[in-house]
């Protein structure tokens, strides 16, 4: 792991990130969800790990329905959200996804929401594949939802200014070095902050080559929160269903 502060690590924590995306539509989030327990069809006994999972919103939504569910994320204060909804199949742990979390303890990994390829090297990303492939029990299966990267670099929106609580935020986005990255600068009581996110511009065949190296074997690729086929001109995301 690198010594130097990595950008998710203070962004995520951060009481301004929250604030940026307050107004997230969590209306697509289910309807994922309930298509995607319709495609993948886990049974009441299953447990589902939802890794980088945030303040928990996917995790929350599975376990109203009855699911056994474990969110794991590197945000200290978005578990510390998360753990005031905890029951007794609902839990939540501070945990850095380049690290194995429980071996074989679960029967899907979920990894949602583009909360993948935030590393600055490669083989940090192979690393953290491999970690959740040890989570999976022999025959479960891991889904990560990402951007049609070059559909959102086609689309992207160089700047942009957003007003959210009073707060001014001043956006700006370009691809740098194999990296879609977002400058989130803004002034809050006197004191001007700036942060960045960084996403690894990943498309099809470097995640084909991560499951190789991994051991994964593909199952399903979709292109949409309907699972609709993906198509890479016209799908929004790219979301992989594979299988240990």
């Amino acid at each position: 792991m690198a010594q130097q502060e990595e950008w998710f690590s203070t962004w995520f924590d951060s009481p301004y990130y929250h604030i940026l995306y307050s107004n997230r539509d969590d209306h697509d989030a289910r309807l994922f969800m309930d298509n995607l327990l319709a495609y993948l069809h886990p049974k009441p006994q299953h447990k589902i790990l939802d890794l980088a999972c945030g303040k928990g919103r996917h995790s929350l939504y599975l376990n109203e329905l009855g699911y056994d569910v474990t969110g794991i994320d590197l945000s200290e204060k978005s578990i510390a959200h998360a753990r005031q909804y905890e029951n007794e199949r609902l839990h939540f742990d501070v945990h850095d996804m380049r690290e194995v979390y429980k071996p074989e303890a679960f029967d899907f990994v979920l990894n949602l929401f583009t909360s993948f390829g935030y590393f600055e090297s490669e083989t940090e990303n192979v690393v953290s594949l491999k970690a959740a492939a040890t989570d999976l029990k022999h025959g479960g299966k891991l889904v990560i939802d990402f951007m049609n990267t070059d559909r959102t670099i086609e689309r992207l929106v160089s700047h942009e200014q957003k007003e959210v609580q009073g707060i001014v935020f001043d956006i700006s986005r370009k691809v740098e070095h194999d990296f879609i990255v977002k400058t989130i600068r803004f002034e809050d009581k006197g004191r001007e902050y700036c942060f960045e996110e960084r996403v690894r511009a990943l498309r099809q065949e470097n995640f084909m080559e991560y499951f190789r190296i991994a051991q994964l074997r593909l199952a399903e690729v979709f292109g949409d929160y309907k699972l609709q086929p993906f198509d890479p001109e016209k799908s929004e995301r790219i979301i992989f269903v594979l299988k240990k």
